[in-house]
């Protein structure tokens, strides 16, 4: 039975109204070797149980992340999720929600991204934060675009140290806005050279960003950048990764005037393709050339406190040529689990993730140091993620990692070919033992020494 309920009747009006005697002259263009001649070749049907072991049986064939011993980093973390986080988000007044348009009626929603604005702005000590974006990736690019704004300039200065993915989608958002990225190298030691830093904010740069830990895991000087962007009239972007904002310091600290970053690691798996959560903070000055919408606490008239929107710059909100951006909805549930984790978690919890992170990804570094075949190009100036290099293709030591059960790290040869083909970038989490840690470093004995 069809379930688009047009007689035949209507389809020869259709047919007629578009001058088109029939349905197959329709698909004329198309090849006829594309096209399927006769009925579709179907296997014999299946009762329900036959389907749902069917349908078990190829999901068994996938082989996630989360069943391997992940080093994979880049952006995306393998950290552990307490489970009040995957309890609050099945309650269906929070899933089934779309975005919160009545605030009479959306009050638990509204709370909810109140509190996540609230947690985002204390964890980058940045006076304001908005509703969450789509992905880091986006929220990187709606800052450059909202600084250009700001300072009336059309030049960035972006580092090379940058994930390629976010650069991707930087490139693929800036022609539109005639705005010029320009790439800052980096020195010898990994981070940004900060005379070229200094000489190209010469030129009426807008904004400078810097991804703090840089993608090659290593901690710039943030202090020093924004001082030299500051002397010329440009603005600090900070792109942070949350969890390290536990043990170094946060945006606000070194005077950066908007933070971006990713949220995935605050409490959301990691899925193929996402969902993912993009963080945006400003200084307040600058609020209302954000990106997307605020929430606000209020009271009513009869003193009850309650929860508004407050600021709405995206065009489904107000006239097209006064919004700030055409994103138009923010990712009210990935926000949620990043509130209800923080919370969870609570101060102390969250230090203790990031110094776990921090400790185990340098006793990884160390027991990697005395091997063989492996070099350590940066040194020991990182977070939790570093650059490994071994005597063979990267690739040919991610498979006989994968063999042993490892996600061993991604290879970064393609994407930097300064950095040699046997480079790659190795990520450690607080979920990694001792045990899997010298599982690694044996692997690496045996596959990046060259044995």
């Amino acid at each position: 039975m069809s379930y688009v309920q047009n007689t035949e009747r209507d389809r020869k009006e259709m047919l007629e109204t578009i001058g088109i005697s029939s349905f197959a002259a329709l698909l004329d263009p198309v090849s006829p070797e594309l096209r399927v001649q006769g009925g579709l070749k179907l296997e014999e049907p299946m009762s329900e149980a036959e389907v749902v072991e069917h349908l078990g049986s190829l999901a068994g064939k996938n082989r996630p992340a989360s069943a391997r011993i992940s080093f994979l980093g880049g952006g995306i973390y393998d950290r552990y999720i307490p489970a009040p986080v995957r309890y609050v988000l099945s309650r269906s007044e929070f899933y089934t929600s779309y975005t919160p348009y009545q605030a009479e009626v959306s009050q638990g929603t509204l709370q909810a991204i109140y509190e996540y604005q609230t947690l985002i702005s204390r964890l980058t000590a940045m006076d304001s934060a908005n509703a969450s974006m789509y992905d880091a990736s986006t929220a990187l690019a709606e800052s450059i675009i909202m600084a250009c704004a700001i300072k009336r300039r059309g030049r960035v200065l972006v580092p090379s140290a940058l994930s390629p993915r976010v650069r991707a989608v930087l490139d693929s958002y800036v022609p539109g806005k005639s705005i010029q990225l320009e790439d800052l190298p980096w020195g010898e030691d990994g981070t940004l050279d900060l005379e070229t830093v200094e000489r190209k904010l010469a030129e009426d740069a807008a904004a400078v960003v810097l991804a703090q830990p840089n993608y090659l895991g290593l901690i710039e000087r943030a202090g020093e950048v924004s001082e030299l962007a500051h002397a010329q009239g440009a603005l600090l972007i900070a792109l942070v990764d949350p969890v390290s904002l536990a043990v170094l310091a946060p945006p606000g600290e070194y005077d950066a005037d908007i933070a971006v970053g990713e949220g995935q690691s605050l409490g959301i798996p990691q899925s193929f393709g996402g969902p993912l959560l993009g963080f945006m903070a400003t200084k307040n000055q600058y609020i209302r050339k954000c990106p997307g919408r605020l929430v606000s606490a209020t009271r009513d008239i009869e003193g009850k406190r309650g929860y508004v929107m407050t600021l709405q710059t995206r065009e489904q909100h107000i006239r097209r040529e006064k919004a700030t951006s055409n994103i138009c909805t923010n990712q009210a549930l990935c926000a949620l689990a990043a509130a209800v984790y923080l919370c969870t978690l609570g101060e102390d919890g969250f230090r203790e993730v990031a110094r776990q992170s921090l400790e185990k990804s340098h006793t990884l570094y160390r027991m990697l140091s005395g091997i063989p075949g492996c070099s350590l190009p940066f040194g020991e100036n990182f977070f939790s993620e570093f650059v490994l290099r071994v005597s063979v293709p990267a690739r040919r030591f991610l498979d006989r990692a994968k063999r042993e059960g490892i996600l061993a790290g991604i290879s970064l040869g393609q994407d930097f070919p300064s950095l040699g083909e046997g480079a790659l970038l190795v990520a450690v989490t607080e979920k990694r033992d001792r045990a899997e840690l010298e599982l690694y470093r044996d692997v690496a004995a045996a596959a990046g020494g060259g044995k």
